[in-house]
This record gives structure tokens, C-alpha cells and sequence, in this order.
């Protein structure tokens, strides 16, 4: 499911411009795959169409994947996701940042953790005294989720409508957390390596 170009395909069906060149999203902006960049390039219905589809693709990784294996299933195809639209094959391994995926990942597997996912990534992006605000809060939430998801599996705490926490749980938070690190990570060399 990560490998559906949400990015691309809103671009295209909103661009003014038949040319494929000049709808793809790669080519304009920041040239990153994803809402942010759909919605400050082609325009906030766009951006958030293509956040919404982002979030789904976990989303629906985590329902398909409980129903075939249980809670292992559901982490492990919600973490694919994440996986598959970050690097996707058929793109080159070049996607998306992975953070709207990884929400759609906390929906389907984690949904108690949501409420505070939000929280601290508000939290920490808005401190302007913070460099990459957006990086760190990310970073920041990632290891919550780690933690928090931990402490869920050991505590075996109620987990809402989501799977039975077991320690497929904080592992999956564990690969989303750092192929979204990764990807951070890569933005910010190339525009160092730009600037």
C-alpha cells in the first residue's frame, strides 16, 4: 500500500498543465512526494487529499495486515507501509517523508497513543528556538512512540480498538521511526549540500 503515489497522482489530477514533467511532484517545490509539498505547490485541496490518502495507506496496511496475522501482522504490514512509501521501488526509492503513513500506522495498531503522538509533535514544532523544527519534533515523537510502546506491550495495557500490544508492537514503531529518520535525515544533507 506504500507504494501508491498519492503525491503524484493529486498533483496530476490538479495540474493545470497536461504535461506529465511538468505534474510531477519531484519536479517542483522542495521536490519532496508528499502533503506538504502538494499543498504549497498545487494548493491546500490537493495537499490535503493527498495527507488523507498518506494516512490510509497505514491505515488500511494495519487493518488488512491484524486480519491475516493478528497483532504481529498488523505491525508488520503497517511498518511496510511506512517502508514501501518512503523507498518505493518503483520510484526509484525515492518517496515520502513517511510521517502521514506512520499516523495512519498509529491509527490502525497503536490508536491510544494518537492523542499524545499529536501532542507532542504540536508541542515540539512550535518552539521557535527549535533548528528543523520539523525534524526534531519528529524525532522527538518517534522516540515517545518507541517508548510508549514499549511500556504498552510489557504493561499488556488496554490499547482501544487497536491489536493486543505484544512486542511486535514497539518494534514496529522501532523500523517506521528510523526509515523516517532516514528520510529526515537525507533532506537535510542534500539542502545543506545546496545551500
Amino acid at each position: 500500500m506504500g507504494l501508491i503515489p498519492s503525491a503524484a497522482m493529486a498533483t496530476r489530477a490538479f495540474s493545470q498543465t497536461p504535461s506529465t514533467d511538468v505534474a510531477d511532484i519531484r519536479s517542483q517545490g522542495t521536490g519532496n512526494p508528499g502533503a506538504l509539498n502538494v499543498g504549497q505547490t498545487v494548493g491546500t485541496s490537493a495537499g490535503l487529499i493527498v495527507m488523507g490518502a498518506d494516512i490510509a495507506k497505514g491505515y488500511a496496511a494495519g487493518v488488512v495486515g491484524r486480519k491475516i496475522a493478528g497483532p504481529a501482522g498488523a505491525n508488520a504490514a503497517a511498518s511496510a507501509a511506512v517502508v514501501g512509501h518512503c523507498y518505493p521501488i518503483t520510484a526509484g526509492f525515492s518517496g515520502g517523508k513517511g510521517v502521514a503513513t506512520s499516523i495512519g500506522q498509529v491509527l490502525a495498531t497503536f490508536p491510544v497513543y494518537f492523542p499524545i503522538d499529536v501532542a507532542v509533535a504540536l508541542v515540539s514544532a512550535a518552539n521557535p528556538k527549535m533548528k528543523h523544527r520539523t525534524f526534531t519534533a519528529n524525532t522527538i515523537a518517534s522516540g515517545i512512540w518507541i517508548g510508549t510502546s514499549s511500556l504498552w506491550w510489557r504493561k499488556r495495557w488496554n490499547n482501544s480498538w487497536g491489536p493486543e500490544p505484544t512486542g511486535s508492537l514497539p518494534l514496529g514503531a522501532l523500523v517506521s521511526s528510523a526509515v523516517i529518520f532516514s528520510r529526515f535525515r537525507s533532506s537535510l544533507v542534500a539542502a545543506r549540500s545546496t545551500s
